[in-house]
């Protein structure tokens, strides 16, 4: 794998290249990354896996044509290649009047900010062992009778990103992991819990031993699953199962989709989408974030955006041909993996905690269910029209009375967004997280 000077030039010798042979205007990205991973199983050793993976992305602009492709291949031949190659397919390519690298004006300046994304790689013995702890951990609740295994991992990557317009930027991240699944139950009556982590330090991650008796407590808590009543009833989402319903509202405000006019938040800008009390942060520059990033995947400089003030949309998520589109500039929200052309994500997004416990917030529930689990992809992005099965456990006179399973929960995002409710137990684990939600009206379908 290359260090971030190599692939800096490596990135620079791609771009001259594509301008020798017929390129107006190029960029290209490098992503190399390397793992380790150990997975254990019944108490025994099961594999040892190591792997490192580079691929170049190159994306070139002939007039108003563009065509993006990518490689592995990283020796100078591979590389010439690849620019002819490219360039071949833009003369092919329908003119596009959007096309166009990022505004220079817009570029990043200044230095590289320190995100404190790179830590020292755990040793193969120091994995095992952890693996074998959280395993252990999990297999020495009451109820488990079997395992799929816990692992432990480690890792890094190294992007760098190069255009013919002036940037040249590149960055290092690291990567730690912990998982165990487990099963309790016999026969028919089996359940299974799971539960991972991951952090850019090894000394974030949770111990061994509560990852693993989370996994099992998850799987034992789920025994003897029962159905529920159909209805109209509150459906409350633990952080886990929340946490979608992010990922649901960034893809409705990411410029794509609003240039297409495909999004059921298509005339909502500055406007209330959800409760005056949700308010959603994305923070890219977050110190040791999972999804934290000094510059976009165009090379603009990224900042911390409040997406949802007080309930009120702010503005969409833009890369700079839906900027185009749009008649506006880019967000730095662009992103770029392997051969495709930029994309648009969030990063660490947060939806901030409300002041309620979870106990006060379900305190009125006489009916209703906690989702913490969600099963399909029935969610419509034009509509906003939302079905998906779920399970989880019951909600009666404001107590958790035990599992359910089989159910199915429907709504519309819109109503849903204005009829969230958070509580007070946000936690800091993942690149997107929220406490848990409290959504009342929903349709439950039971079996």
């Amino acid at each position: 794998m290359l260090n971030e000077g190599d692939a800096l030039e490596r990135c620079a010798d791609l771009i001259r290249c594509a301008r020798t042979i017929g390129a107006d205007a190029a960029d290209t990205v490098y992503v190399g990354s390397h793992s380790e991973s150990v997975q254990v199983r019944l108490g025994q050793l099961e594999s040892v896996d190591r792997s490192e993976a580079e691929h170049f992305g190159l994306r070139v602009f002939v007039g108003r044509k563009q065509a993006t492709i990518g490689s592995s291949a990283v020796d100078t031949a591979g590389l010439e290649e690849l620019a002819t190659r490219a360039i071949a397919m833009a003369r092919s390519a329908p003119d596009d009047e959007y096309a166009g690298l990022a505004p220079q004006d817009l570029l990043m300046s200044g230095p590289t900010p320190d995100l404190d994304l790179v830590s020292l790689e755990t040793e193969s013995e120091a994995l095992r062992a952890a693996a074998e702890a959280t395993e252990d951990a999990a297999r020495a609740v009451a109820g488990i009778t079997n395992s799929e295994g816990a692992a432990a991992g480690t890792g890094g990557s190294t992007i760098a990103l190069a255009t013919s317009h002036g940037c040249a930027r590149s960055y290092r991240q690291s990567q730690h992991s912990l998982s165990a699944a487990v099963v309790a139950g016999t026969g028919s009556g089996m359940e299974r819990g799971m539960e991972w982590r991951v952090a850019r330090h090894a000394g974030d991650l949770p111990d061994a031993a509560s990852i693993g008796a989370k996994a099992a407590e998850r799987a034992v808590a789920r025994l003897n699953p029962a159905s529920m009543p159909s209805g109209a009833m509150p459906v409350v989402f633990d952080p886990q199962a929340g946490r979608s319903l992010i990922g649901h509202f960034v893809a409705a405000i990411s410029g794509p989709g609003i240039a297409r006019g495909a999004s059921f938040l298509l005339d909502c800008e500055g406007e209330a989408v959800f409760d005056s009390a949700i308010t959603i942060v994305d923070d890219p520059l977050k110190q040791r974030g999972l999804a934290s990033r000094p510059f976009d995947g165009e090379g603009l400089e990224t900042r911390a955006t409040t997406l949802i003030d007080k309930g009120v949309l702010g503005s969409w998520l833009l890369d700079a041909t839906s900027a185009r589109k749009l008649g506006r500039q880019p967000t730095g929200h662009a992103v770029r993996s392997g051969g495709a052309g930029p994309s648009v994500a969030s990063s660490n997004a947060v939806l901030q905690p409300g002041e309620q416990s979870v106990a006060e917030l379900i305190a009125d529930i006489g009916e209703g269910v906690l989702v913490t689990d969600l099963i399909g992809h029935g969610v419509n992005g034009v509509t906003g029209d939302y079905s998906r099965g779920a399970s989880g456990f019951a909600i009666r006179g404001g107590e958790i009375v035990g599992p359910v399973s089989g159910i199915t929960i429907a709504g519309n995002l819109r109503d849903m967004f204005r009829q969230m409710r958070a509580a007070s137990d946000l936690e800091h684990i993942y690149s997107v997280n929220v406490p848990t939600l409290r959504i009342d009206g929903m349709t439950v379908a039971g079996a």
